[in-house]
């Protein structure tokens, strides 16, 4: 499990801040002309699982917003209750992958399956995601709130890059994951993970910046 132990700095007379992104920049940074080899521990998540293509697939919107919705939830509870720590909610990840995953094909979005998560910093007890749970349904009882759960998630070793650009793009990216799995005499495990570093809602579609991931072994 990650540690924040060496990275809390004081804010305050009683309040301490942590950058969850600094710390693991090893994961959640990436050049864009390389890719890299990283280790990936065992680490905290929220995460929903669906199916089909993201992009007029109501079921994957209503899962973003019930992740962020529990997601910042759980960060003003840290902050103002006993633990009395801030930080910033992390970014939204997801694993796809289809049932035969050598058949994973990226204009195939229809047969995709996947899970969309956000990662927990280590103090995130499934006790402090379950109150989130309750206070959020007690607020406005989203429709994919029961579909959400708490879970620890960890892929080994990893291959990434970072991709700049619209998802529709990221072949060559991908590609040039795989290639480096492949050139290295490794052989690729698990799912196709990615990590979403901009708010599409605001960037344009060409600066967008995603990680791409693939475990090997």
């Amino acid at each position: 499990m990650v540690s924040h132990t060496d990275i809390i700095i004081e804010s305050g007379e009683n309040m301490k801040k942590i950058d969850l992104k600094k710390e693991l920049s090893h994961l959640y940074k990436s050049s864009a002309k390389k890719v890299i080899s990283v280790g990936v521990p065992e680490m905290n998540f929220i995460m929903l699982d669906g199916a089909g293509d993201p992009n007029n697939s109501k079921e994957f919107s209503n899962g973003v917003e019930v992740l962020f919705s529990l997601s910042y939830n759980l960060k003003f509870m840290v902050k103002k209750g006993e633990i009395g720590i801030d930080y910033g909610v992390m970014p939204l990840e997801g694993l796809w992958w289809a049932e035969d995953m050598s058949e994973f094909d990226i204009n195939k979005k229809e047969d995709w399956f996947w899970t969309l998560m956000i990662m927990q910093p280590e103090f995130i007890t499934e006790d402090m995601y379950h109150e989130a749970v309750s206070e959020i349904r007690k607020k406005k009882d989203p429709v994919s709130l029961d579909k959400a759960r708490f879970e620890k998630y960890s892929e080994g070793k990893a291959a990434q890059i970072m991709h700049i650009g619209p998802f529709s793009e990221e072949g060559p990216t991908i590609e040039k994951v795989h290639n480096y799995i492949t050139d290295n005499k490794f052989k690729r495990k698990g799912k196709h993970h990615e990590i979403y570093l901009s708010d599409i809602r605001k960037a344009a579609p060409e600066n967008w910046k995603t990680i791409i991931r693939q475990p090997y072994k």
